[in-house]
């Protein structure tokens, strides 16, 4: 596997197949993630200078995760030692020892602040929202101090009444933060939360769907409705959206609002990414494109280039199914190739 990785990193054939870089490759073509992806290419990199390393995973003294661990700090005349000693102990002990040795590199400082980042996600069917942050020290003081003085300036709910309910109002203090920031936003539509409701949600005791994830319970909503812009999405019978048509061909914000929605990110096969998105039209405009639902699908800009300027194209509808075809015109699916590869699609296709 690693030795193919770093033919393929060699030759550059993953370039044929629409990913930016061949981490990208490794993660649309696998299913894997993205870290993973460059854990891998790292350790193909670094495994021709360490035979030892490589001898042991050939006769399986060890396994694929602690050589990709051991390959992050082993070095030449410390790898025998190395894989004694890795046969002994678990993968995570040796990340561990890794992370060890890369905060002792005499750049310690560009490292720590390398590895910052700020996560979150949706819990519990979508009723919580969970924050994780990893900063270096420094920025984390800013950060706590900033939140500790806005606390202590938020308004004390009836229940929180003896100062004891810190953790409560530091998280009041986080919110109030944000909201004063989008607030301040000259765009208001970048700066907006969505939250996709049906109509007369409240009264019925039924919950709204937040876009991005989540959800908001109707006492929520009912009190997000007295400062909010709502904007109506009209619907067939059948619940579909109805688009525009050939009105005009930019989407307006409500419509654009679908499809981000539908979508969750990029679509061409296996990308599914969500930042520096475009909204596309699968039937150019210029050809007598619809500015419907069905004509419109969710590109990043990687590869909304293929589509434009290096003649990749897209076939069917976003509402159901999407195909996606090299320039030469054979079909492009993510995944191992397949054994027979289905036929080309021609200009009168």
């Amino acid at each position: 596997m690693f030795d193919s990785i770093k033919e393929i990193d060699r030759s550059g054939i993953w370039a044929d197949d629409g990913a930016r870089d061949l981490a990208q490759w490794l993660w649309m073509r696998y299913g894997i993630s993205d870290w993973k992806a460059r854990r891998l290419i790292e350790t193909a990199t670094v495994l021709p200078h360490l035979p030892a390393i490589t001898r042991a995973l050939d006769d399986g003294r060890l396994g694929v995760d602690k050589v990709v661990e051991l390959a992050r700090f082993a070095q030449p005349d410390t790898e025998d030692g190395l894989v004694a000693w890795a046969q002994q102990v678990s993968s995570a002990r040796i990340r561990r020892e890794g992370d060890l040795a890369r905060r002792g590199e005499p750049d310690e400082a560009a490292n720590e602040d390398a590895m910052r980042s700020v996560t979150w996600a949706f819990r519990d069917e979508g009723r919580r929202f969970e924050l994780h942050a990893d900063l270096p020290a420094a920025q984390g003081a800013v950060v706590a101090t900033t939140i500790d003085r806005v606390a202590a300036s938020v308004p004390v709910m009836p229940h929180e009444q003896g100062g004891i309910h810190t953790t409560a109002r530091r998280a009041d203090a986080l919110v109030g933060l944000c909201s004063a920031r989008l607030a301040a936003d000259p765009d208001p539509d970048r700066a907006t939360v969505v939250i996709h409701a049906r109509l007369g949600a409240t009264e019925t005791g039924t919950g709204a769907e937040i876009e991005g994830g989540g959800v908001a319970q109707p006492s929520t909503l009912e009190r997000l409705l007295c400062a909010a812009r709502v904007e109506t999405v009209h619907e067939a019978g059948d619940g579909r959206v109805i688009g525009i048509g050939r009105i005009t061909r930019v989407p307006p914000a409500w419509l654009l609002r679908q499809v981000r929605y539908r979508d969750g990110g990029c679509r061409f096969p296996g990308c599914g990414t969500n930042a520096f998105t475009q909204v596309h039209h699968i039937v150019f405009w210029r050809e007598g494109g619809a500015t419907d639902l069905d004509n419109l699908a969710t590109l990043c800009s990687w590869h909304h280039k293929l589509v434009h300027e290096y003649g990749w194209w897209i076939k069917g509808s976003a509402q159901t199914d999407l195909r996606w075809y090299r320039p030469d015109g054979t079909p492009y699916v993510a995944g191992p190739a397949p054994t027979h590869d289905p036929p080309a699609l021609t200009d009168a296709g």
